[in-house]
């Protein structure tokens, strides 16, 4: 074995023991901080200059899809 094959195991070997818990409460939480951080835009920055209607709010449809993900990678 070269002490490639070593060091991969040895890294390996650390990850392994981190409960699966706390990756999924970690990945939850960084698409948390992204769901808030999308909803603190200010609305000039996330929609277009001519824009009329709610629907044209690309915050609106961030916040959606970053919500759907939550919801599943909660439940699965």
């Amino acid at each position: 074995m070269t002490p490639l094959h070593h060091i991969g195991n040895f890294i390996r070997d650390l990850v392994v023991q981190i409960p699966l818990w706390c990756v999924r409460a970690l990945f939850v939480g960084t698409l948390i901080a992204v769901l808030v951080w999308v909803l603190s835009l200010p609305r000039e920055n996330t929609t277009p200059e001519n824009a009329t209607h709610w629907y044209q709010n690309l915050k609106v449809w961030a916040g959606l899809a970053l919500t759907i993900q939550i919801i599943i990678y909660s439940l699965f």
